[in-house]
C-alpha cells in the first residue's frame, strides 16, 4: 500500500502516535538538535533580516542552533510548501508575511492551503512598505508618479517580486490612481532595489528595513510610506493618505509557522520562546531601525489574525482585479 509523501513524512516523525503521556515527556525535551528555519525570500530581504535576528535571539532561550535557509520563489509559496510537507515534529519551520496569503489569493493553489497545512506559531512583528523612486528623477511626490503614469501609460516601470505584498501595494495604488505600472519581477525586493537605484526601474514598493539605509545615503527618494501612520525609522516621509492616497495602509507582518500536525506542547514551547525574542530589548532595537515594531499574539491569536487577513486581502485583491 502507497501512502502519500505527507502521510510518510507524519508516519516517520512519530510524535502524533505516541500516547498522550510519551509526548509530553517528548516535547519536555525537545529540542534536541538545530532547528531549521525557512525563508521564502533571498538574503537581505525583510523576511531574511527578521529571520536571522529573530534565530539570534530565540536559539539560546531553547538551547539549540535556529538555522536560516532561503527557498525563494513564488511569493513565498515554495518555502511554505516545503515546510508544510516536513515532518511536524518542530524542526522544521517557516517565517510567514502578508505575501504567502497575498499570493495564495492572486495565485491560488488547490495542492496547499496555508490555514489547512500550517500551525500557527506566533505573531512576530510589522512594518511599513515604503514607496520609493530614484532620486535621478524628475518624481518628488506621489502627485508627480501619478502625472507621469497617466501621460505615459504602461511605460513606468515598477520593480517588483510577484506575488509579494509590496507586489499587491503596487497593484492596489494603481487601480486607486487610475494608473497602469509595466511590472518588471524579480526574486527578492533587495533586487528591486538595486535597479531602481541603477535606473533600470523608476520605482517600487519595499519593505522599510530594505531602503532606510540607501533613503538615508540619498540612493532612493521615498514618496510615502503604505500604513496608516508615518514610520518611526522614516518620520519625515508622509503616509500615503497625507500623499492623497486615503485607508492606504498595506503593512507588512511577520509570524512563525510549523507543519500541521505539530504537537500543540512543542508549539506553545516555541511560541513563548518566539514572543521573548520578539520582545527582547536588542531585538527591539534593531526593529526600531528598521522600521518594524513587535506584535503579541500566541497560536490561537495567530490563526484568528489569518483568518480574518486571508479575509481582508481577498476582498481587496478583487476590487482592484487581481483575484483569480
Amino acid at each position: 500500500m502507497k501512502f502519500p509523501r505527507r502521510r510518510l513524512l507524519h508516519i516517520a516523525a512519530g510524535a502524533g502516535a505516541l500516547p498522550l503521556i510519551s509526548r509530553i515527556a517528548w516535547a519536555e525535551s525537545y529540542p534536541t538538535r538545530p532547528i531549521h528555519l525557512i525563508v521564502g525570500f533571498t538574503p537581505g530581504a525583510a523576511a531574511d533580516v527578521t529571520g536571522r535576528l529573530l534565530g539570534e535571539s530565540m536559539g539560546p532561550l531553547l538551547g539549540q542552533q535556529i538555522a536560516v535557509e532561503n527557498k525563494p520563489g513564488g511569493g513565498s509559496s515554495i518555502a511554505a510548501d516545503y515546510v508544510a510537507h516536513a515532518a511536524n515534529d518542530g524542526y522544521t519551520l517557516f517565517l510567514a508575511t502578508l505575501s504567502i496569503i497575498v499570493n495564495q489569493i492572486i495565485n491560488p493553489n488547490a495542492a496547499f492551503d496555508m490555514q489547512r497545512d500550517l500551525a500557527p506559531i506566533a505573531l512576530l512583528s510589522r512594518g511599513a512598505v515604503v514607496l520609493v523612486v530614484n532620486p535621478d528623477s524628475d518624481i518628488h511626490s506621489v502627485a508627480d508618479l501619478i502625472a507621469l503614469a497617466k501621460a505615459k501609460p504602461g511605460q513606468v516601470l515598477h520593480a517588483t517580486v510577484v506575488g509579494s505584498l509590496p507586489h499587491l501595494a503596487s497593484e492596489l495604488f494603481a487601480q486607486r490612481a487610475g494608473i497602469k505600472f509595466t511590472q518588471v519581477p524579480y526574486q527578492g525586493s533587495p533586487q528591486t532595489v538595486t535597479d531602481v537605484i541603477a535606473g533600470r526601474a523608476l520605482c517600487t514598493f519595499s519593505p522599510a528595513s530594505t531602503v532606510v539605509g540607501q533613503i538615508a545615503a540619498g540612493k532612493l527618494r521615498p514618496l510615502a510610506v503604505a500604513a496608516d501612520k508615518r514610520s518611526g525609522a522614516l518620520p519625515d516621509v508622509p503616509t500615503m493618505a497625507e500623499a492623497g492616497i486615503p485607508d492606504f495602509d498595506t503593512s507588512l507582518w511577520f509570524g512563525l509557522l510549523a507543519p500541521a500536525g505539530t504537537p500543540r506542547p512543542v508549539i506553545d514551547k516555541l511560541a513563548d520562546a518566539a514572543q521573548q525574542a520578539i520582545h527582547a530589548p536588542h531585538t527591539l532595537e534593531t526593529l526600531a531601525k528598521q522600521g518594524f515594531e513587535p506584535l503579541d499574539g500566541g497560536p490561537d491569536k495567530f490563526a484568528d489574525y489569518i483568518r480574518s487577513e486571508t479575509a481582508r486581502w481577498t476582498a481587496v485583491a478583487g476590487a482592484a482585479g487581481l483575484k483569480s
